[in-house]
């Protein structure tokens, strides 16, 4: 699963990365510890074609839900069943977003215990989790917009940490995945792969990211380098020497 990331870039380069407008009400502060139940800042594309970064809360409440406390249990969907569960197989055809993140958290387990994880990419540039948004209407008519984090099987980087990971997509298949206009559920399922894990790279953080009352830079601190991917698949290992 997906369940913790951080978007911490300022404002301004996440407008420019996306050729974003603010949407209405929205208001943007760095994240380190971005968790499931919270507003997260979101990409989605306007009636006018325009992209706009606006706020849903993580965690899908389906428009035909009875309540929204189904949210806590829909942060993720996976790829592979996206046509057939009922909370999300009309989404992919019309309701696609964009997460933003510099990096997400994972936690490997170990027979001494689990330890967190962050996975980014090799020149530590912004990148993209796709996911679905819907809106639900509670019985006084008040509006709540959530999305979910689609995810896929691991690539050769992710496998030793865990069977899950979040799709990112490739820069040149955001406009695709954005786009009102397509509806075509087959080449949309297409983009939903594994990202290359020769272009990222992962470190062990303190284990305070477990907690969502932790939320500041620190938790983006390398603890222990562990091993990155070579373009040939391979993986080096680093020794557990460093503490920064």
């Amino acid at each position: 699963m997906c369940g913790r990331f951080a978007i911490t870039d300022p404002l301004k380069e996440i407008m420019e990365r996306y050729m974003a407008s603010i949407a209405e009400g929205f208001e943007y502060r760095p994240n380190y510890n971005a968790a499931p139940m919270q507003y997260i800042p979101t990409i989605l594309a306007g009636k006018d074609g325009k992209n706009k970064l606006g706020a849903l809360r993580w965690g899908l409440v389906p428009s035909w839900a009875n309540d929204d406390k189904i949210g806590s249990k829909m942060i993720n969907a996976p790829a592979e069943t996206l046509v057939e569960k009922p909370a999300f197989k009309r989404l992919i055809s019309s309701k696609r977003c964009i997460i933003p993140t510099n990096g997400f958290y994972e936690w490997k387990k170990e027979d001494s215990g689990k330890r967190p994880m962050r996975i980014l990419m090799k020149d530590d540039r912004l990148f993209s989790l796709a996911g679905l948004y819907d809106t639900w209407t509670d019985p006084d008519g008040n509006k709540l917009s959530t999305c979910t984090i689609i995810t896929t099987e691991p690539n050769s980087l992710m496998e030793d940490i865990h069977n899950r990971m979040p799709v990112i997509l490739r820069p040149k298949d955001e406009a695709e995945w954005l786009g009102r206009d397509n509806d075509d559920v087959n080449f949309l399922q297409g983009l939903l792969k594994p990202y290359e894990a020769a272009k990222m790279r992962v470190y062990e953080v303190s284990k305070e990211v477990g907690s969502v009352r932790n939320n500041d830079v620190g938790l983006l601190k390398k603890i222990n380098l562990l091993f990155e991917c070579r373009p040939n698949g391979t993986h080096f290992f680093y020794p557990k020497l460093w503490k920064w």
